[in-house]
């Protein structure tokens, strides 16, 4: 396909990307993008924009790929680079243009310029990470409430729920959330200023300041960096323990920002009243706004968060394989997508496809079943319904005790390697009695949330055992 067939092509997927993609967005990023070529079903493009390679993937893939299957009527892969001999082309052109008399457009071509140079320069100051945004956050029943919460915050920062203060364990998606409301805001709303810190950051800032000859004026500048923001993103706050200056420090800035009508969101590990040293100013500041919480993901989620990691490698991945990890690695998302990315990565470099087989091996789940015994699992089941080992022996009828012992045959077949008939030596239960209990407990799961969590808890004590 020759070079004038291909601009004619990109010429025809802008005006579709126009009414798709923000206007702010689309005359920042694609208006510099020139196409160069087509080849092996790969689209090519160049920008005149270090920064847009990255933008444009993490933000608008999804868009260009639609709008390429709807030209060429199947899957057409795109690749978009940084091109500095273009740049200096493109750079010597608008130079040319600004010498010229100013046209009917010049204001808005100057507004375009200038909400350019802002959402480079945000997305440096901000400090986010680009890959956490609202477009590949998983929402399931842990996070549904934080997630609609903060999608309030992002459209409409410091009207409401202001503070904003995320907690939970580690792992299970507050950084996430929250800077996928700076990077909402930064690209919806680019004349606000962003800035995301973790709690240890701010502290190692503090410390440095206060040890230079020239503190006082050092100081200053420190806290007029996170004083004239619109909207403070404070990670981790559970670190502030016993670190008396930096809680000084964050006092004054909160009071600052909240009093100047300035949007603050806040993670933690906990709620503010189970942070033992934290002041009571503190904490009432803390508290003042919106507190939700994110829970471990259930079995539902942490399945779609595997196929949302298996699409954004492109891989072919069965079903039984997300099935599997999702069953072993229920702690947190960080452990979760660790297990998926180990394997991906083990499958890409050895060139074959990821099977169960293959899974199993890589994360080598059996080698920690080993560890328990059916003894274990029962007796751990048993004390979290609040029953006895001896009640799972009976034949009592008592649906507590029975609906425990599901539980309890459930996890000992998938945490251990015992057989059936082990089992039911165990339990003092015919073969059959296990299987039902088994595959009753495997298709409750399906449709029971409620039993899923529990699930999870159990393997999470197990596991911790």
């Amino acid at each position: 396909m020759d070079i004038l067939e291909v601009k004619k092509i990109w010429s025809e997927i802008k005006v579709e990307l126009r009414d798709v993609i923000p206007a702010h967005a689309f005359y920042s990023w694609f208006d510099s993008i020139e196409p160069v070529g087509f080849d092996n079903n790969i689209f090519s493009l160049i920008t005149v924009h270090q920064l847009a390679p990255q933008i444009v993937r993490q933000n608008y893939f999804k868009q260009i790929s639609e709008a390429l299957k709807k030209h060429f009527g199947h899957d057409v892969d795109f690749d978009i680079q940084y091109d500095a001999a273009f740049a200096e082309k493109y750079i010597k052109e608008k130079k040319k243009e600004s010498a010229k008399p100013k046209s009917i457009h010049a204001d808005e071509d100057e507004e375009q310029k200038k909400v350019l140079d802002n959402l480079a320069k945000m997305q440096s100051f901000s400090n986010l990470n680009l890959k956490y945004k609202f477009e590949n956050y998983v929402v399931g029943e842990n996070n549904r409430f934080a997630h609609a919460v903060a999608m309030a915050v992002a459209k409409n920062p410091a009207k409401k729920y202001n503070p904003l203060f995320i907690y939970g364990a580690s792992g299970l998606g507050k950084t996430h959330l929250m800077q996928a409301i700076g990077h909402y805001i930064i690209f919806n709303k680019p004349k606000l200023r962003v800035r995301y810190i973790k709690t240890e950051d701010y502290f190692n800032e503090v410390i440095k300041n206060i040890q230079c000859n020239d503190r006082i004026s050092r100081m200053e500048k420190f806290r007029q960096k996170y004083r004239n923001i619109d909207v403070l993103l404070i990670d981790d706050i559970q670190f502030l323990e016993s670190k008396k200056a930096t809680m000084e420090e964050i006092f004054h800035t909160f009071d600052s920002l909240h009093n100047n009508n300035k949007q603050i969101v806040i993670t933690s590990d906990r709620q503010p009243k189970d942070i033992p040293t934290l002041p009571e100013r503190l904490r009432t500041r803390f508290e003042m706004g919106i507190m939700v919480d994110i829970t471990p993901p259930d079995f539902e989620t942490r399945v779609a968060i595997l196929k949302n990691l298996g699409e954004q490698v492109g891989m072919d991945i069965p079903f039984e394989v997300y099935e599997y990890i999702a069953n072993n690695f229920v702690s947190n998302v960080r452990e979760l997508e660790g297990a998926f990315n180990k394997v991906s990565a083990f499958a890409d470099i050895e060139g074959i496809p990821l099977t169960l087989e293959f899974t199993k091996k890589v994360l080598n789940c059996e080698a920690s079943r080993k560890e328990l015994t059916i003894e274990t699992v029962a007796k751990t089941v048993a004390e979290y319904y609040g029953v006895s080992v001896d009640d799972f022996k009976s034949s009592s009828r008592n649906q507590k005790v029975s609906g425990s012992r599901h539980v309890a045959v459930y996890l000992t077949r998938e945490l251990t390697e015992k057989s059936f008939e082990s089992i039911a030596e165990f339990f003092n239960k015919k073969h059959a009695t296990m299987l039902y209990s088994y595959e009753k407990i495997k298709d409750e799961l399906k449709v029971n949330k409620e039993l899923d969590r529990t699930i999870s808890d159990l393997k999470i004590k197990l596991k911790e055992l």
